[in-house]
């Protein structure tokens, strides 16, 4: 192999190894972020999830719930069936 010095007393052959130890480093570093990375997904996933449950839990019960315009409508209603009830029950007999 060519061991060319440069102005400084490096051979080639050096700066090529130090280049490929450069590269090692960036990736070693560089699967350290992906593992990091795979963690917060599944992180998120985990979070979309419950996520999910609870957003269908809340519907679940929100469509079981009467409104409260039903309610006020049903109150009504009573009221009226329990003054008749008075009226009829007033005119019977002793």
């Amino acid at each position: 192999m060519n061991k060319k010095k440069s102005n400084k007393g490096t051979t080639t052959e050096e700066l090529a190894l130090m280049i490929g130890k450069g590269f090692e480093h960036m990736d070693s570093r560089i699967d350290k972020i992906d593992n990091e990375l795979e963690k917060v997904e599944m992180k998120l996933d985990n979070l979309e999830n419950i996520n999910m449950r609870d957003h269908e839990d809340i519907k679940m019960r929100l469509d079981n719930v009467a409104y409260r315009f039903e309610l006020v409508a049903l109150e009504k209603r009573v009221e009226r069936l329990e003054k008749i009830d008075l009226i009829n029950t007033s005119k019977l007999p002793k």
